[in-house]
């Protein structure tokens, strides 16, 4: 496993965009349901046992969370979305956090969007690849708990959500995934290695313009 996400550390919490720390850098962004296991993943990545809280209510977390990795590279945890027992009232408000940050991010790089192997491709789900279809920014999927599956069953939901992706038009790509198992952390990691630039000579610091 790549040492450099070991490094991983909370620096700023932003309950709302005019909180959120100066936009420079790179950033990739962990977005899902909020029972998808978008916090054991992060942890799971950063080897880590709490860097991403993990509620036993899922919904709990309102905040969008920053973890930098080293001066120029961070990781995003967005607040996650979908949950039955969150108010509308916060829901709305997180879903508009949610559209605008990926609206108007500069240095952002890709999102990572967390989905249970056995509920894939919710609504919300495929409105959150299309945002960033729209940004042309890269989305990869982790179908997380797929230790919850044998292999054979696993793959072939992976095969049909990656089917589902291409019948509906859309732009991501996706994998395995278990906290549990560590399995899939390697590729995980390999897929936010290109994202921050590992192997090139030096990161994009400053914003791009539109």
């Amino acid at each position: 496993m790549s040492q450099f996400y070991r490094q991983a550390h909370y620096t700023i919490s932003a309950t709302q965009l005019s909180e959120l720390p100066p936009d420079i850098g790179l950033e990739v962004a962990f977005a899902g349901r909020s029972n998808a296991g978008k916090s054991s993943a992060i942890n799971t990545i950063t080897d880590h046992k709490a860097l991403a809280r993990i509620s036993k209510t899922p919904g709990r977390t309102q905040m969008i969370n920053f973890f930098a990795l080293d001066d120029t590279r961070t990781l995003v945890d967005l607040p996650g979305y979908g949950y039955a027992k969150v108010p509308e009232q916060m829901k709305i408000r997180w879903q508009q956090n949610l559209g605008q940050y990926l609206d108007t991010r500069q240095s952002l790089q890709g999102l990572m969007i967390m989905m249970d192997i056995r509920h894939p491709l919710k609504q919300f789900d495929i409105q959150m690849v299309r945002w960033a279809n729209q940004k042309n920014l890269d989305v990869h999927i982790l179908l997380t708990k797929s230790d919850k599956f044998k292999h054979g069953a696993a793959m072939a939901s992976l095969h049909g959500v990656l089917a589902e992706i291409k019948k509906l038009e859309l732009n991501a790509s996706a994998q395995l995934f278990s906290s549990l198992k560590k399995t899939g952390r390697d590729e995980a990691i390999a897929k936010l290695d290109s994202w921050f630039l590992l192997n090139e000579i030096s990161p994009k610091l400053e914003p791009t313009s539109e």
